[in-house]
């Protein structure tokens, strides 16, 4: 590992906090992203090797006052298992089914993958159906200072965050949707996990009777960063998904979404698939 010159490994976030006010250091956990993006060349370690799958402050899911935190050393397989997840935050749930392998699940965490912030990352769609914040902290001036940002504000580009230096993310807070509300999630690639995402679709709302209300939408792998659609979401808002609500909001999604063409799908490829997946969830929320 060239350009490391110190491993540290704290037990408790200040400690964490204050080795990262330092400067100069790579943070590590679950490795998932760090190890393959370092072999690739495409990451260069800071002279300190910062593991942080030590700090027990970042573990764990737990609700308190209508809001969930899980913290940023959880797993997917932590979400994967977690009753709370699976009841209250089914697309998140979802997305973890969906995520790599076995292996990789066991050891890949949460607030790593917000952190890569690639704009196929499987659990940022969800996350931003949910309306969820990130958490940071760091000690800038010398004392423990945390911050939250909407998890659409943190994500700038690909790869990028509004992650300061001196921050690390702890966790990560979603507010309980209100009650009714449900929420699917979508992947599309070769292989329905093993792959990376083509494309792919949040939707979360409320039904009531056969009106939606509170709807939300985000798309992932069609932009820089996954994006929430309010066109789309104005489009489905108080009305039933009709064939006129679900053309009007298929457009609205032919408007917001930039995909490109990479090695996994062409431009057009990619907006063909939201199209028709697309309206193939909404045709099942018709249905019931």
């Amino acid at each position: 590992m060239s350009g490391i010159e110190r491993y540290a490994a704290p037990r408790t976030l200040e400690e964490a906090a204050e080795l990262l006010s330092a400067g100069g250091a790579t943070v590590f956990a679950g490795g998932t992203d760090v190890m393959p993006q370092a072999n690739a060349g495409r990451l260069r370690f800071q002279k300190t090797l910062l593991n942080i799958g030590r700090i027990a402050e970042l573990r764990g899911i737990g609700e308190s006052n209508g809001v969930v935190r899980i913290g940023a050393l959880t797993t997917i397989t932590e979400l994967l298992e977690s009753p709370l997840v699976r009841g209250r935050f089914r697309a998140l749930w979802q997305s973890c089914d969906h995520f790599a392998s076995d292996q990789i699940r066991n050891a890949a965490t949460l607030g790593g993958n917000l952190c890569n912030a690639s704009p196929a990352g499987d659990t940022l769609v969800p996350l931003l159906v949910l309306d969820a914040q990130v958490v940071l902290a760091g000690k800038p001036n010398g004392t423990l200072a945390t911050r939250r940002l909407p998890l659409a504000g943190f994500l700038t580009g690909p790869g990028r965050t509004l992650r300061a230096a001196h921050e690390l993310l702890t966790a990560v807070e979603i507010a309980l949707p209100p009650a009714g509300f449900d929420s699917e999630y979508f992947k599309f690639g070769t292989r329905p996990a093993l792959d990376i995402a083509a494309i792919s679709i949040g939707l979360g709302a409320v039904r009531e009777g056969r009106v939606l209300r509170d709807v939300r939408v985000a798309f992932g792998a069609v932009a820089p960063t996954p994006v929430r659609a309010p066109r789309v979401e104005a489009a489905l808002e108080g009305r039933i998904a009709d064939d006129a609500a679900i053309e009007a909001a298929l457009e609205a999604a032919a408007d917001e979404i930039h995909p490109i063409s990479d090695i996994r799908a062409s431009d057009w490829y990619r907006r063909e698939m939201v199209r028709n997946m697309l309206q193939r969830m909404l045709c099942d929320v018709r249905e019931g």
